[in-house]
């Protein structure tokens, strides 16, 4: 596994990730963004990277309808996703996460078959560029979030995996360890992203470390269902901006650093131990 943080694609935000001490970054080219704008930056990009001594681990775009009220595919969005899809190809970025919006007045198994539909384009086209597709489980513009409709999407198109973000399941009264434990072998991308909640309700995401979600138990899942992707660091929190927000950044790089083991990690064989 290896930590990196969501950040810009401008010079300056990927120097920062650099000067953190990360060697990794994510990319989320979400709906406000002009897709094939930031894929014709894409030579730039990849020279800043080089400057900087940072690789693009994730690239995802987040918010944008991509069926219509009837179950149709949006060109428009499709485009957006196979620019994004290039874009990964050209950065040498594993993994584009996306998601597709429920359409009302649909059943469940239409729905599903709808996203199936639009899903495995993606695949195919990815495919080809040797970039890997993932559902994100956040509800924004998306209903493949969680069981039932993992069973059934992912069931039916193999290749496709899961960005995973244990806060989106806390926010939705989900088991995170048990969802974990069962789908972790198709995880292709994990946020670390903390939450809160003060009298049963949800008040704030801290920095990770600082937060609700057991972090012990998730990276010994992480281990046992052999992930070794990305650790993405998402900076989500309204309340803590500024000085204290940076401070927090660098508590969540150091509070994960200790659950990561080292590439060079070697030990002598030993019949009583593990």
């Amino acid at each position: 596994m290896y930590l990196g943080i969501i950040n810009g694609w401008s010079d300056g935000c990927i120097e920062a990730v650099s000067k953190k001490g990360l060697k990794w970054v994510e990319f989320c080219v979400n709906h406000n963004y002009d897709s094939a704008q930031v894929l014709a930056e894409a030579d730039r990009i990849n020279e800043s990277c080089a400057k900087y001594g940072v690789k693009v681990g994730s690239i995802g775009r987040w918010g944008m309808d991509r069926v219509d009220d009837n179950g149709e595919i949006i060109p428009e969005a499709l485009q957006h996703d196979k620019n994004c899809i290039d874009f990964a190809s050209r950065v040498g970025c594993p993994v584009f996460n996306c998601g597709c919006n429920e359409v009302e007045g649909k059943s469940f198994t239409e729905n599903c078959d709808i996203a199936i539909n639009y899903l495995s384009q993606l695949i195919e086209y990815g495919r080809e560029r040797n970039v890997k597709i993932a559902v994100y489980n956040c509800d924004w513009a998306n209903f493949v979030v969680e069981d039932p409709a993992w069973s059934v999407v992912l069931g039916r198109l193999p290749e496709l995996g899961i960005k995973y973000d244990t806060s989106h399941c806390i926010n939705r009264g989900g088991d995170y360890l048990a969802e974990m434990e069962k789908w972790g072998d198709r995880f292709y991308h994990f946020h670390i992203k903390g939450t809160l909640y003060v009298g049963g309700e949800h008040y704030d995401d801290p920095p990770a470390g600082l937060d609700d979600v057991k972090w012990g138990p998730v990276f010994a899942l992480l281990y046992i269902k052999k992930y070794n992707g990305m650790l993405s660091i998402e900076p989500h929190s309204g309340k803590w901006k500024g000085a204290v927000g940076q401070w927090g950044v660098d508590y969540t790089i150091n509070f994960v650093k200790p659950f990561i083991m080292p590439e060079d990690y070697s030990y002598d064989e030993n019949p009583y131990m593990p």
